[in-house]
């Protein structure tokens, strides 16, 4: 297998919003990156919006002219498959298909080298299952970016039960050399990010099913008390309903129909009446300028048992993470404020609040609704027995 800095040439397969910024950010990088799309329409779109974001990086003084030009120059964008038999590493960015996923990386083997990483951006499906389709399994691995791209600064790398120490290696100091911060997850559904991040989404949807407080309010609560950048109901409607629908339906089946990732009936009406958010002007909002969007009650009262309630269940859902070894506590909490903003580490606001508190808030939910939603990770249980913090632990776990 090669070095990181023999990665020369790296392919980029779709050109889609996050493949053109993982072409882009590659490039930029002073990669030689070979794009390819079936999609004639799609790949055109990737130009023209590749071009325009880096004249507005050179615009905002954040690129020179020279590097912004050299980073286009670096683009070739290719009409088959075939013209990716001399890169180095492949990273695919396509539907989040299984089955088109293993035919495409069967087909990309029969074209690249024996040395070639071949790379999936999927964002919840297995990467044991996608490398089973390739003879030489140990070459693949999960390199999951997050929306755009270009900007975010997260990147997690996920190795297969079949993926070696060497591509391994390889493909994490290739990502931090790109300025990107990596972190390490185990291949279970949703990794880190869109595992631990479920009850932003599922139990503010909860509450506005109960009729415990209206949308507005909800997101009100996240911003204002708990200090996140976007409401929960904002968040969806810019990641697309669509997106999280889907993500939230497939971690929901590969975590074997666990209530705790179970989509809502609202979710997937949304879905079904095609309301994916901004990008087609409606969601949980309407972005019409005439609309008429419910305003926020702002009871603090009301406000403080949202902001509670959401976070005790991302805190249990980290801890519970940190429990079956998804991730070292480190990568844990740096995944949370780097993929999505999260404006603290989840188990150090857990260790800020007392872990003994949260415990009683998850016991107290599990005695009201009687689901096994709310069941306490049993590390939370063990370290408020034993009176420890997240903070003692480290990467002890």
């Amino acid at each position: 297998m090669a070095k990181k800095e023999n990665l020369k040439v790296v392919g980029v397969l779709g050109c889609g919003a996050m493949g053109s910024g993982i072409a882009q950010v590659a490039a930029t990088a002073g990669h030689e990156v070979i794009v390819f799309d079936a999609n004639k329409e799609s790949v055109k779109k990737a130009k023209e919006n590749i071009h325009k974001f880096l004249n507005r990086a050179v615009e905002k003084n954040k690129l020179t002219r020279a590097t912004a030009d050299n980073a286009f120059a670096n683009l070739k964008f290719a009409r088959s498959l075939n013209a990716y038999k001399d890169c180095d590493i492949i990273i695919e960015a396509i539907v989040e298909d299984i089955n088109i996923k293993q035919e495409v990386f069967q087909s990309l083997e029969s074209i690249v080298g024996e040395h070639c990483i071949l790379a999936s951006n999927t964002s919840s499906l297995s990467i044991a299952s996608i490398a089973s389709a390739c003879n030489n399994s140990s070459r693949v691995i999960g390199i999951h970016f997050f929306n755009p791209a270009v900007l975010l600064p997260l990147v997690e790398i996920i190795p297969s039960l079949l993926t070696s120490e060497n591509t391994l290696k390889i493909s994490k100091d290739l990502i931090d050399s790109w300025g990107k911060i990596t972190v390490i997850a185990k291949d279970t559904p949703g990794f880190i990010v869109n595992r631990v991040a479920r009850p932003f989404y599922g139990e503010a949807i909860k509450m506005y099913e109960e009729g415990f407080a209206n949308i507005a309010t909800i997101d009100w609560a996240m911003k204002e008390l708990g200090g996140f950048k976007m409401g929960p109901f904002e968040l969806m409607d810019f990641i697309g309903n669509d997106i999280n629908y889907k993500v939230t339906e497939t971690v929901f089946a590969q975590m074997f129909y666990d209530p705790r990732y179970k989509p809502s009936i609202t979710q997937k009406r949304l879905y079904e009446a095609k309301l994916f958010g901004r990008k087609v002007g409606r969601g949980y909002y309407d972005y019409d300028v005439q609309s008429n969007n419910s305003e926020a009650i702002k009871d603090e009262e009301i406000g403080r048992g949202i902001f509670k309630r959401i976070l005790y269940m991302l805190i249990n859902e980290a801890a519970d993470a940190l429990f079956l070894n998804i991730a070292n506590l480190e990568d844990l909490e740096v995944a949370m404020t780097k993929g999505v903003n999260y404006p603290k580490g989840l188990l150090n606001w857990a260790d800020e609040i007392g872990i003994d508190k949260v415990l009683k808030g998850m016991e107290e939910l599990q005695k009201e609704y009687g689901e096994d939603r709310y069941r306490p990770s049993p590390l939370l249980k063990r370290m408020a027995r034993n009176n420890n913090t997240f903070a003692s632990l480290g990467n002890k776990n």
